[in-house]
């Protein structure tokens, strides 16, 4: 029971995989920019959403059916440093266990300076800039990840300086280097040369171990959950996001790249003194809080050594994913030399707290070792280790060789590089994972055709979200009770990313007007407020529970209008400014119209009744969604012509490809919408296209609505 509780509860929050699945499907990350640099403002078409403000080395790669694997390898002398005067004639591989030809010799060597006559640093701008750069053969690519999760507040104040002294004198001017939270989706992954602002990243680091106070509106889910399940959930988010950043960093090339895992490690379970019927309420239900000596019978131990199993298998899903896209980890405990895992008030008796400490700390030694990386584990001299970071990303071989696999196996095959020369330490990946079959298909079959322009833009509105974007908004338009166009702006709160604090959104003023100066609104959104807006409201029991999104709507002429939405504080202090152009249509005309869909979104059966009967909800600006929720679209249809036109919808993947046809409830009365009614709970993660059409003689309207659902 506990077990498939913390499993569902995993369902709802592993918020990363959604990353994951951003990265499998091309990487169409959102192309903001890195630390410290002002992100371009996007720009937000009509009825579109915008926002402001798997041991190892590299995989081998097998194309066209040449088995072709590729193995980086360290060697260092007896002081570490990196040995660099090697021939191909000083090595020796082999595959389960048969020699091999080196038909590919190379050394990478770059200290992060520009060498002479080379290529200068880019500034990082935009995600091409990014991809670009990271391609160099002379760049080192680092992320830090800052396990926030699993790390005790003091260790974080301890660590926090040494981290920021990293960033600052030992990265060259060439380095690009990220950094990432457990609930950050890869998307959101920004690299920066600019060590100013990753000093300051690092100086923010706050780690919260074992405090469960929920801090976002994802954690508020399953805030009151029972300690371990929480605990259990929040080992999923990170190992899921640890395998979505693998396969992120994968895409972007094929040289090493190093991840800085700055965390204390895992608990596969809590000790019985802090297994909490609620997460928030420590102590209260647990005959266990107070009591130092339980957790000393056969049936603990037992379940002990079943969650630690568990754990293993999932900590074997981070490093097969890292192996497979030639990503060491580097796992760094900022406790240093550590004495004890639990803090003295929590009870845990000395032999189980060291116990406890052991296995925590082997779970960072059990992820380097496998992912030829290093641990920095139980020592106090963490510079020295992170120097050593630097340097395995300094200088490597890089070596080829033919693989004899005839066939694709979809087996582990074991690859062994010796070196001729005594006294050296080498270090390389220990096999690889051979495609199955189906794999060497996919690989090897052409390209898909590209999505249309309309299901393309759908995606590039759930895709453009800025990292630090205070609203989403969305702007759509209809036809007015006299035949001209109604215009409506919507904006919703963007939660901050998860690790950064910032000011949060409180209004937003909106100036829309016409290029020649004609101001068809100007004011808040929405236009009451205060005691009015409080009269004019409808009674709390008969308003339906939504998300606070705001909206206003006017009237505006066919053409082009300009929207200038000004984001505020609290205080009255602006925070950002979006200005855009927005195409208002001429509903009045003889062609076939479709008005903007209007998205509505329902977490409980109680807020789908009240949605129902509101006949002018305020819909929903964002566009990533959950399996627990139920979407509503509503839109109408518009015709010149005798009869109504002909409707239809159907759901479409990411890449175009029809899904499904979706019901839809068309209304005899034309003043009534048409809805398409979508549970989601039927539904993987991934990213989905509702394909709106509406055809009669004077032809045929489309219209396209792109959403994300992370869990």
């Amino acid at each position: 029971m506990r077990e498939r509780r913390a499993r569902a509860a995993a369902a709802i929050a592993a918020v990363a995989a959604s990353a994951a699945l951003a990265v499998s499907a091309g990487a169409q990350g959102a192309r903001q920019a890195p630390a410290g640099q002002q992100p371009a403002a996007p720009t937000a078409q009509g009825g579109s959403q915008g926002q402001l403000g798997d041991q190892a080395q590299k995989p081998p790669v097998f194309r066209a059916g040449v088995n072709v694997v590729r193995v980086d390898v360290i060697v260092s002398g007896k002081d570490g440093e990196p040995v660099k005067d090697l021939t191909a004639a000083d090595f020796e591989i082999s595959e389960d266990g048969k020699p091999q030809a080196i038909d590919l010799f190379k050394l990478v060597n770059s200290d992060g300076n520009v060498a002479p006559g080379g290529a200068p640093a880019r500034p990082i701008r935009s995600l091409a800039d990014q991809e670009g750069e990271a391609a160099r053969d002379d760049v080192r690519l680092f992320v830090i990840f800052l396990d926030d999760y699993h790390v005790r507040k003091g260790a974080a104040m301890r660590v926090r300086e040494t981290l920021a002294e990293f960033v600052r004198t030992q990265l060259g001017p060439l380095d690009m280097v990220a950094v990432m939270y457990p609930l950050m989706s890869v998307s959101e992954l920004a690299f920066t040369r600019d060590p100013g602002a990753l000093a300051a990243s690092m100086l923010a680091f706050e780690g919260r171990k074992f405090d469960y106070r929920p801090r976002n509106a994802i954690e508020e889910r399953y805030a009151h959950y029972p300690a371990q399940a929480v605990e259990t959930i929040r080992n999923d988010v990170v190992m899921t996001a640890l395998r979505g950043l693998a396969v992120k960093l994968g895409t972007l090339r094929e040289g090493r790249k190093a991840v800085i895992f700055v965390s204390e490690g895992f608990t596969a379970l809590l000790p019985p003194q802090m297994r909490d019927m609620n997460a928030q309420l420590p102590g209260l239900g647990n005959p266990n809080a107070r009591n130092p000596f339980a957790g000393g019978s056969a049936a603990e131990e037992r379940a002990r050594s079943s969650a630690d199993v568990q754990l293993l298998a999932d900590l074997r899903q981070v490093f097969d994913a890292a192996n497979r896209n030639n990503t060491a980890i580097y796992t760094l405990d900022p406790r240093g030399l550590a004495v004890s895992e639990f803090d003295i008030n929590e009870s845990v008796g000395l032999q189980t707290d060291a116990e406890y400490l052991r296995k925590s700390q082997d779970t960072l030694r059990i992820l380097a070792s496998n992912t030829d990386g290093r641990a920095i584990v139980n020592r106090n001299d963490l510079e020295g280790g992170l120097r050593q970071v630097v340097r395995d990303s300094s200088a490597y071989y890089l070596i080829g060789y033919t693989s004899p696999l005839a066939a694709p196996d979809g087996k582990f095959h074991e690859i062994k590089v010796r070196l001729r020369r005594p006294g050296l330490q080498v270090r390389a990946r220990k096999g690889y994972w051979a495609p199955t079959e189906a794999e060497a298909e996919n690989a090897s079959a052409p390209p898909k055709p590209p999505a249309a322009p309309g299901v393309a833009k759908a995606l590039s509105a759930v895709e453009n979200r800025q990292r630090d974007a205070y609203v989403s908004t969305w702007v759509g338009t209809s036809r007015d009770a006299d035949g001209g166009t109604r215009v409506t702006v919507v904006w919703e709160p963007v939660p901050p990313v998860p690790g950064e604090k910032r000011e949060e959104a409180a209004t937003v003023a909106l100036l829309a007007s016409s290029r020649g100066g004609d101001e068809y609104y100007r004011g808040p959104v929405p236009a009451e407020t205060g005691a009015d807006a409080a009269a004019a409201a409808p009674p709390p029991a008969a308003a339906p529970a939504r998300r606070a999104a705001s909206k206003v709507s006017f009237v505006a002429p066919p053409g082009r209008i300009q929207l200038r939405l000004t984001v505020q504080n609290g205080r009255g202090q602006v925070l950002d400014t979006l200005v855009q152009d927005q195409a208002v249509p001429d509903y009045a005309g003889t062609d076939v119209r479709l008005t903007t869909p209007v998205v509505l979104c329902a977490r409980t059966a109680r807020e789908f009744q009240a949605i129902s009967r509101d006949a002018d909800p305020v819909p929903t600006a964002l566009r990533e969604f959950r399996r627990t929720d139920r979407l509503l679209v509503r839109f109408f249809a518009h015709s010149a012509t005798a009869g109504p036109p002909d409707v239809g919808a159907r759901l479409l993947n990411r890449g175009g490809q029809k899904m499904l046809d979706l019901p839809l409830a068309a209304s005899p009365d034309p003043a009534q919408p048409h809805q398409v009614d979508l549970p989601l709970a039927s539904f993987s993660p991934g990213e989905y296209v509702i394909e709106i059409r509406a055809r009669d003689v004077s032809g045929e309207a489309t219209e396209f609505v792109g959403f994300r659902l992370i869990g």
